[in-house]
């Protein structure tokens, strides 16, 4: 039974309209290229490819369903279908591995944005998450203090939170701006906090980008990795402020004025000096006041 002037054609149409759809998007040649080795993939040329995807989302736009992009991984996706006996070179296997993504990998929401914008912001997603789930994995598996017998994860993650509410106490007024940088076993792990000084920093660091930060900052203090952390502070009228530390043996210990200017005025790659930027005061870090319960160096 369908209502009087409808037609099974403008039904299905309708009904399209309420059927989300998934995109697996190849971003850079390298992945391309990987995926060409299928008879079946039909693209031999990265810049035709990405204008085809494009012109599929606006097709996608117009119709008004909801439309996400992931990163289609052409490595995760051969180990996919070993694991699910799957015959990689067929379209309907490529449909049900982005599915599969669609599930559980990062992914962004399109909105008829270019692929200039939506690239860069779907990268940027999936290092997030594989990040966070880095740094979750170290946590869950860090086992027992031999001491004292506490969860070593579970104490880290809440010495990190503590740490960057009294950060955020400490910071005062102002828009933060957070870095946190952790080495890991292959990477260095990166964490981004934005948060508004005057907000109560409780607040702030109960929201999901604090939540991210505070797991990369508990990673770095349950292994004991020689990390470090900055702050940039904007307020009107007056120069941005730049603070850093060193996170050594689960503590933030401030950066000297000097070691601060280094830091921001060395070029990572090349060890050459680079210009100050202007508008900028390089400060030291500041003390950050020890919690009541803060028995960490001992215990662990």
């Amino acid at each position: 039974m369908t209502r009087t002037g409808t037609t099974p054609t403008n039904l299905r149409r309708a009904l399209r309209r309420e059927v989300p759809s998934t995109v697996g998007l190849l971003a850079d040649e390298q992945d391309f290229a990987a995926m060409r080795r299928y008879r079946t993939f039909p693209f031999t040329d990265h810049t035709a490819y990405l204008r085809e995807v494009e012109a599929l989302l606006r097709a996608l736009a117009r119709q008004g369903g909801h439309t996400t992009v992931t990163l289609f991984d052409p490595e995760e996706y051969a180990a996919w279908c070993a694991e699910t006996a799957t015959d990689p070179d067929l379209p309907a296997s490529r449909s049900r591995f982005t599915a599969h993504l669609a599930a559980t990998g990062a992914r962004v929401t399109y909105t008829g944005q270019p692929l200039t914008t939506l690239l860069p912001e779907l990268v940027d997603t999936a290092v997030r998450q594989a990040t966070w789930e880095y740094a979750t994995t170290v946590l869950a598996t860090a086992g027992d203090c031999a001491t004292c017998g506490k969860d070593i994860g579970k104490a880290a993650y809440e010495r990190a939170a503590h740490l960057l509410v009294r950060l955020l106490e400490a910071a005062g007024p102002g828009i933060h701006h957070l870095v946190c940088s952790v080495p890991a076993a292959d990477d260095q792990l990166l964490a981004v906090l934005h948060a508004d000084g005057t907000a109560p920093p409780e607040d702030t660091a109960a929201t999901e980008p604090a939540a991210e930060f505070t797991a990369v900052l508990a990673a770095g203090i349950a292994l004991a990795a020689p990390g470090g952390l900055v702050l940039r502070t904007t307020a009107p009228d007056t120069p941005d402020r730049l603070h850093g530390w060193r996170l050594t043996d689960g503590t933030l210990t401030p950066l000297t004025e000097a070691e601060v200017f280094s830091a921001y005025c060395t070029d990572a790659r090349t060890g050459e000096p680079l210009s100050p930027e202007p508008g900028v005061e390089y400060r030291a870090g500041f003390p950050l006041a020890p919690g009541p319960d803060d028995d960490w160096t001992t215990h662990h």
